[in-house]
């Protein structure tokens, strides 16, 4: 004798998205991809609403046991956000957000500098509303906070909440950290956004110097602090140079005792403002690596379990014992010349202070320098330029249109694994964008992934059909 139907209902964190090109999926909440579906599946999804009466099968027992459905009351109802949605552009998971370029410090380092941001825009209030109203249909889900300084907005808590209320989240909070009390903390949890807070702190010691701020460090620390007693995970983000770069293991010991997750140390690069006040003091990228290498093989061998990604260098995890090299970004089976030059630039949109699309905000630079515009949202949405234009363009751009434009890196043994390298790097460094990345030439030839390996002896790789020699 057959059951009866029973009534189903997406469960809470789960929602159904379709795009272009990829017209059956689902967001898990907090979760910035969307997997993909089986056109049966996604369609069986649509009727588990809580209204349509459904026979038993083989396909349900299955939706359910991967926790995408719960059996439910007649008449209960999905969310707004959990609703099927097609999204009629292309499949963008995340939004870099710059909301504003205004800062109320005057770093060594940075153009958006306090004494640059009469030169630096906002997102006004009506515009931001409307920037994540329209991500929302984009079908958008994580959205990563940046500036300037983002908590010097006068709206920041209004953009945070607005960004909740259609049902996305914040991942990723880049702050300097001045600006973070208890009742702002207070107010995230309550908005329910508990975002990796990213901050900065740029060695014990040199923190004042490169802010340009007395007791930028004092302020820094007790950010991170709190943040931690209140159970936000923090990431410390630490320009390295050659003034502080004796000071990286101190710092990581301090860090590590505070209880943050992860040190992000990243080399002080050539920008025009930071050349101008600092002359000299940047290091050399050989310099870097060597620096880098030392510094890990020390790190490694202290009680430390915070997890320390060096930037373009390797990333070590301790409790686990395990590395990751930067510059391989793919196996001998993983590469393939669809893949697009820059995986992250294809999954998470850029959006300036002044509303410009850009395949990542670290490129800001080169393209206000060029006045080569992709498209801008604030002149005319997002939507227009997640379905075609120069944006989609350049985001699409493969490995193999890189390699028939750039024959030296098309015939290189080591291409498969690392791409090309960074497009940012290659186009500060050669003004081309489909250009060679010399840091990645260099890190190469230079031998350091046999280096690493013996400078982290008792780690294990991550990408383990990596070869020595290459």
């Amino acid at each position: 004798m057959c059951a009866e139907p029973s009534y189903y209902l997406l469960n809470k964190n789960i929602a159904l998205r379709s795009w272009r090109l990829v017209p059956y999926a689902y967001y898990t909440w907090r979760k910035r991809d969307a997997a993909g579906l089986k056109q049966e599946e996604y369609e069986l999804l649509v009727k588990c609403d809580g209204r349509h009466a459904l026979p038993e099968s083989k396909l349900l027992d299955s939706l359910a046991e991967r926790g995408l459905i719960n059996v439910c009351e007649p008449g209960e109802e999905l969310t707004e956000w959990q609703k099927p949605r097609f999204c009629d552009n292309r499949y963008f998971p995340a939004v870099n957000w710059m909301i504003t370029g205004k800062c109320n410090y005057n770093c060594l380092h940075c153009f958006n500098a306090v004494d640059n941001s009469h030169l630096q825009s906002s997102f006004t209030w009506e515009e931001a509303k409307r920037f994540i109203e329209e991500a929302a249909a984009c079908g958008i889900n994580e959205f990563t906070i940046t500036g300037g300084e983002p908590m010097a907005h006068p709206h920041f808590l209004d953009i945070i909440r607005e960004i909740y209320r259609k049902g996305m989240y914040v991942g990723q909070l880049n702050t300097n950290g001045a600006f973070i009390d208890q009742a702002v903390l207070d107010e995230l949890k309550a908005i329910g956004c508990e975002p990796v807070m990213k901050i900065s702190f740029d060695g014990i010691g040199y923190h004042d110097w490169l802010r340009n701020k007395k007791g930028a460090e004092k302020e820094a620390l007790h950010a991170m602090e709190l943040c931690i007693r209140n159970g936000f995970t923090v990431m410390s983000q630490t320009n390295v140079h050659r003034l502080n770069v004796h000071t990286m293991l101190p710092t990581a010991k301090l860090l590590n005792d505070m209880g943050v997750a992860v040190m992000r140390v990243i080399r002080t690069t050539e920008s025009p403002r930071w050349q101008e006040n600092a002359e000299g003091v940047c290091l050399e990228l050989g310099e870097y690596y060597d620096a880098m290498l030392s510094f890990l093989a020390e790190y490694v061998k202290t009680d430390c379990r915070m997890k320390v990604f060096t930037w373009q260098f390797a990333d070590v995890y301790p409790q686990q014992q395990l590395y990751r090299l930067r510059p391989v970004a793919y196996s001998q089976k993983s590469y393939r010349d669809s893949r697009p030059v820059c995986a992250s630039n294809r999954g998470m949109a850029a959006v300036t202070a002044e509303g410009e699309l850009l395949p990542c905000n670290q490129m800001s630079g080169y393209y206000a320098r060029h006045n080569d515009r992709l498209g801008n949202v604030k002149e005319d949405g997002l939507r227009k330029h997640l379905q075609e234009g120069r944006y989609l363009c350049e985001v699409c751009t493969t490995l193999g249109e890189l390699k028939a434009h750039n024959r030296e890196c098309a015939s290189c043994p080591v291409f498969s694994y690392c791409g090309g390298g960074c497009r940012v790097i290659a186009t500060a460094y050669t003004g081309d964008k489909l250009g060679k990345d010399p840091a990645k030439c260099l890190y190469f030839k230079g031998g350091y992934v046999e280096k690493t390996a013996r400078a982290l002896e008792g780690y294990r790789c991550m990408q383990e059909d990596i070869p020595l020699s290459i």
